[in-house]
């Protein structure tokens, strides 16, 4: 089986996102790109009925390889994302504060460093409709260089060296968005932190932690 392992890390992924709230039902897609290669989560599947033969591999221009059920509407999203950047894997997840914030703000306030860690600024992409090629042209154009976005009326995505990275990012972004809901809803003057504050909490993360489990 092509991928093998890449698939079997997709489908417990999307496992502990059900489990965790960040997609419900078969919302949502996650893909890992190795090599010209991508494995892609197929549509409309009950994500604790996945299993790694049912996990789709496709060429970079979309073409099935080894794919045994149709893909995410969203592949088109996928492909645009890996041909713009260097990532190595893709989580798109309709969680509830991000998908509910992208209806309300064009950018995700600066209300906590955790947003060092998405790679500064996250933009919201404007709408448009979900599987089109609109919807990956305006994802490409928010996400830029960095590691998230929030899609207008729709969720988020995240981006990373590998799928555990990526995911761990769609945390965050999901807490922030938590986080900045509740800032907006006091209806008070928000204290955002600038840019040159967010640079300067993205140094601090480089050295931030253990380096070996020895020192724990």
């Amino acid at each position: 089986m092509l991928l093998e392992r890449a698939r079997a890390e997709l489908v417990r992924t999307c496992r502990r996102a059900v489990d965790e709230r960040l997609v419900v039902g078969t919302a949502g897609n996650f893909s890992v790109r190795v090599g010209d290669l991508v494995a892609v989560t197929p549509s409309g599947l009950d994500y604790h009925a996945l299993t790694p033969d049912l996990v789709g591999v496709h060429d970079l221009d979309g073409t099935p390889v080894e794919a045994p059920l149709r893909p995410t509407s969203e592949l088109p999203m996928h492909l645009a994302v890996y041909r713009a950047t260097a990532a190595s894997a893709i989580v798109h997840t309709h969680s509830p504060a991000a998908a509910a914030l992208s209806c309300v703000v064009r950018e995700l306030p600066a209300v906590h460093y955790y947003i060092a860690l998405l790679g500064g600024r996250v933009l919201v992409a404007p709408y448009a409709p979900f599987g089109t090629d609109e919807l990956a042209a305006n994802l490409v154009t928010a996400l830029g260089d960095r590691a998230a976005c929030l899609l207008a009326n729709h969720g988020a995505v995240t981006v990373g060296a590998d799928l555990e990275q990526a995911y761990q990012r769609a945390g965050h972004l999901e807490w922030i968005s938590e986080v900045a809901l509740r800032v907006l809803g006091t209806g008070q003057p928000a204290a955002l932190l600038t840019l040159e504050q967010i640079s300067i909490a993205a140094d601090s993360f480089a050295t931030y932690g253990q380096s070996a489990p020895d020192q724990l």
